[in-house]
């Protein structure tokens, strides 16, 4: 810097003058050829960002099918545990009906065996 507090020389226009002759340069070694690549470059670049938009449309749809098939599935589960439920509960209540006629038929049982010792 100068006594002035004034720089001497601006870097900035130093590097933008550098960056115009390196693309003067690249254009004069490649010349149409670059302009080619860009183009290309730039089509594939598209292709792929439709192709991206494509695969994201597919998950979101392909979630969307995921949780309405999770929501009956889940649905399914709660009616057939139920029914379950239900079941073993009937199932229960008949094994506590066997257990009182058990009981039962011992005691006419053993009002038989008195009966029969009587005689």
């Amino acid at each position: 810097m100068t006594k002035n507090n004034k720089p001497m020389f601006k870097l900035e226009d130093k590097i933008e003058s550098s960056a115009s002759k390196i693309d003067l340069i690249k254009n004069l070694i490649f010349g149409e050829t670059i302009q080619e690549y860009d183009t290309e470059f730039d089509a594939l670049k598209k292709d792929i960002l439709q192709k991206k938009k494509v695969l994201e449309d597919l998950v979101e749809e392909i979630r969307s099918d995921l949780n309405t098939t999770l929501d009956s599935v889940s649905t399914d589960v709660n009616i057939r545990i139920t029914e379950l439920e239900k079941n073993l509960s009937e199932k229960i209540d008949d094994i506590e009906t066997d257990k009182v006629n058990k009981k039962m038929l011992g005691k006419l049982l053993v009002d038989l065996g008195e009966k029969i010792a009587q005689k």
